[in-house]
């Protein structure tokens, strides 16, 4: 039994397999703390509205982002630490491997259903059209979700049956990288649709393009990038270390678009604020607004990032305002930058 352990042992690879594992963890876990920053900004920037939908959503997306972090650290400290030097438990698929998978597939259809509620909440008051097609699109792939999960149940019972199951890997990721594309280019041909003429808030829905643009690039190259790493190097885990990040990806870009308001509102105070100018202790601006355009303009921005049900993405189409000739100059004061 001895020689036979000593014989096995050199034929190991715990560098590119085990080893890539411990990794993966590790990198999930720095992503797991970003995600708690973001539910932390979140709570912080709607204190006040009570208990809404996108903050059951967001303590939702928290709790199977938690769930995943325990169920991969244990799979890793299951085989480098109960079973350490134990050869034969290393092809073994331990239970928390399994359902650490389940949990992946469940967040990336969460994740898609939201994105797929927040296209119908822009597109109101147009054509349902092509949140209705994404629906469609999101139901297929979690139809191929729950056949993913019936395999790694049914074919995987050791670490060598995992080969059998690469084809649907490959189908499952790939479809879900094409519909992340088609979620970015959704999302991406509403905003610009809607633009309301006003140069702050275009550029405001520009920054929110680039954004969604870079999410949804993101995450397909991962799914991609599991596919590849899986195809070209079968006999290791690499892949499956990047797969622990997918999840990750999913959740940080959907809880930061819900905070795209407060990651813009420095830059916004400093648009207004840049016109203030400080004399002593007393703040005395003089502003040259034009009343009518102010106005539609504070209202469009609300109207982008707020909604009745807590931080919609709702954009209004353009408003004709009369513009005045002149400009009103408007003196105030203020006793601190905290009141203006």
């Amino acid at each position: 039994m001895a020689s036979s352990t000593q014989d096995l042992i050199p034929h190991l690879q715990l560098a590119n397999t085990f080893g890539a594992l411990f990794i993966g963890v590790v990198l999930a876990a720095v992503l797991f703390g970003v995600t708690i920053v973001q539910v932390f900004i979140y709570f912080q920037t709607h204190s006040g509205t009570g208990i809404t939908f996108y903050k059951l959503v967001v303590i939702l997306l928290w709790i199977l982002d938690a769930l995943h972090l325990a169920l991969i650290v244990h799979c890793v400290y299951f085989y480098l630490v109960i079973n350490y030097a134990n050869v034969s438990a290393l092809k073994e698929v331990v239970w928390s491997s399994k359902l650490q998978q389940v949990v992946a597939v469940l967040s990336i259809v969460v994740g898609h259903l939201l994105y797929v509620h927040r296209i119908w909440t822009v597109s109101k008051g147009r054509s349902k059209v092509l949140p209705i097609t994404m629906g469609i699109f999101v139901v297929l792939i979690s139809g191929l979700g729950i056949a993913v999960i019936w395999c790694i149940y049914q074919e995987i019972r050791a670490a060598t049956d995992m080969v059998k199951t690469e084809w649907i890997t490959y189908v499952y990721l790939g479809t879900v990288a094409f519909v992340d594309i088609l979620i970015a280019s959704s999302l991406c041909y509403l905003l610009a649709t809607s633009r309301t003429g006003f140069s702050r808030l275009d550029l405001f829905v520009t920054k929110l393009m680039i954004y969604i643009i870079n999410t949804g690039c993101l995450t397909s190259m991962c799914s991609m990038a599991v596919i590849i790493l899986c195809a070209v190097m079968p006999n290791n885990y690499i892949f499956e270390a990047v797969d622990f990040l997918l999840i990750k990806l999913y959740v940080n870009s959907y809880i930061a678009l819900l905070n795209a308001r407060y990651y813009s509102q420095p830059q916004a105070d400093r648009m207004y604020s840049s016109e203030y100018h400080i004399r002593h202790d007393v703040y005395r601006p003089k502003l040259h607004v034009r009343a009518l355009q102010d106005e539609e303009l504070q209202a469009s921005q609300k109207s982008m990032f707020t909604h009745p049900d807590d931080g919609m993405l709702h954009i209004t189409r353009p408003v004709q305002a009369v513009m005045p000739q002149r400009p009103i100059e408007v003196a105030m004061e203020r006793n601190s930058l905290s009141s203006a």
